[in-house]
């Protein structure tokens, strides 16, 4: 319901913060996204009792973010640069509706220095890593220097580039393939991997614009191409008392385009002094950052060599979060909202204990026998799964309008289980018992992937969808 008073839902709150050194009391909080982190953050503030009023664009009006929330705001028009990225809009309908604090999800201007800066101008908690941070983890040539600096493997890569010549000069100084990023954002998100002079000249602009539409940002580096590589993460939290720890490592091996289809905790089949390595690794730069929030530390590993690198950092929540909580019982959104307000971090490193499995599904509007391209359309019949050990996380509901102007992400459907076979298997069950009608899903792809014999023996590469994985779905579905 956009544009109402702020409805009872918590006539109490407690609030968070106001009873120590250096903490901000946190009582409403505005969340500047859409979809299912929306829901997510939402869920987050109830369970603390904080009032939480969402940003909507026009689009958005009718979401269950909106109803669920105890107000929602116009923000804007559809498109997001007119609202979900449009800082004017969000800052004013945050101030206006009385918040103290702003959550940013994931996505949108979530990593933007300047938003985070401008939300604590403008006196709002900003629930993420300081704005300072946030500018240094963003400028990727810095993040290198502090890796290599907190003794951490980097690959090599260039500065931030400010033309297609200067991508072609840095790509023949490191030697082709390369891979071209946005350093702004995640999610694949204007990003490419190219093999010669010719190939870079094509994509260079193209991946400029698609940075600058996702994220408002447009600028891009380049960097060395691991061609057998598996991604592995650590999910790391700090607060303002000098506090970090881990929690463990997350592997987002199985990806499609650079963006990341199944992620799992802990990753299979890594040596134990190596895993031990990637988790001190990511603790280490938390700690040169000095980060006073929820951030996760990326890193490329070789499957021929065994051996790891820096990536990059991302400051924020991750879309693929749930697993790791899963694991550890920690909920990532309330210790970012908890730690915003000044409060020490409620766990020390000997309290992380990873129990069993977890593997999430991301379920997309995208339609594998047409090459995964994005499906608008309204959802008829959703009816999501139910089992032991199953988590969803997700905006949608029957009559659901998917937008063609946002991300296709419809669900996150999490299995957990006491061993990584049992969570496969149900989270393969879960994505047989899921009814959606009216769009099409990739669930039934994931669905084929978790049970292919490389993935069960968990031996895939970043590759593996585009090289393998894919043409054996298409070829058993008779599109080939």
């Amino acid at each position: 319901m956009p544009d109402t008073d702020l409805r009872e839902r918590h006539p109490r709150p407690t609030g968070l913060g106001g009873g120590a050194a250096r903490s901000t009391p946190i009582r409403r909080v505005f969340i500047a996204n859409r979809g299912e982190i929306a829901v997510r953050v939402v869920r987050a503030c109830r369970s603390l009792g904080l009032e939480s009023v969402v940003a909507v664009s026009t689009a958005d009006r009718g979401s269950l973010a909106a109803r669920l929330a105890d107000r929602a705001v116009c923000i804007g028009p559809a498109p997001a640069a007119q609202s979900y990225l449009a800082i004017p809009s969000v800052l004013s309908a945050a101030l206006g509706s009385g918040c103290d604090a702003l959550h940013p999800g994931y996505g949108f201007l979530s990593e933007n220095p300047d938003f985070a800066a401008a939300c604590v101008a403008a006196g709002l908690v900003f629930v993420g890593p300081r704005p300072d941070a946030v500018a240094e983890a963003g400028d990727k040539a810095r993040a290198r220097e502090l890796a290599r600096a907190a003794g951490i493997p980097v690959l090599d890569g260039s500065p931030i580039l400010d033309s297609t010549d200067a991508a072609v000069a840095a790509a023949r100084e490191l030697g082709y393939p390369v891979l071209v990023k946005a350093a702004a954002g995640g999610g694949g998100r204007g990003m490419s991997v190219v093999e010669d002079d010719e190939g870079m000249r094509a994509r260079f602009p193209a991946a400029a614009a698609e940075a600058q539409s996702a994220f408002g940002d447009g600028r891009l580096y380049v960097e060395h191409f691991v061609r057998r590589a598996r991604h592995i993460e650590v999910q790391v939290l700090g607060d303002r008392h000098g506090h970090v720890v881990h929690l463990g490592e997350r592997d987002c091996t199985l990806q499609r385009r650079h963006q990341k289809v199944v992620e799992e905790s802990p990753a299979p089949n890594l040596p134990e002094p190596v895993r031990q390595a990637i988790r001190a690794s990511g603790v280490a730069f938390a700690r040169a950052l000095g980060l006073d929030s929820a951030g996760t530390v990326e890193f490329i590993l070789d499957s021929d060599t065994g051996e790891f690198a820096f990536l990059e950092f991302n400051a924020r929540i991750q879309v693929e979060h749930p697993v790791t909580e899963m694991v550890t019982g920690v909920d990532l959104v309330a210790e970012q909202l908890r730690v915003a307000a000044g409060e020490p971090l409620r766990i020390t490193q000997d309290d992380v204990v990873l129990t069993g499995h977890a593997i999430e599904a991301r379920i997309t509007t995208e339609d594998p026998a047409r090459g995964f391209v994005p499906r608008p359309g309204t959802v008829g019949v959703w009816v999501p799964p139910t089992g032991d050990g199953v988590r969803v996380d997700t905006h949608c509901e029957p009559g659901h309008v998917v937008s063609p102007y946002y991300d296709s992400l419809l669900a996150k459907i999490v299995a957990h289980g006491p061993d990584r076979d049992t969570a496969a298997d149900r989270l393969g069950a879960a994505l047989r018992s899921l009814r959606v009608e009216g769009v099409p899903t990739t669930a039934a792809f994931i669905r084929d992937a978790l049970d292919h014999p490389d993935f069960r023996a968990g031996d895939v590469t970043t590759d593996w969808i585009a090289v393998r994985g894919l043409p054996d779905h298409l070829e058993k579905q008779g599109l080939t």
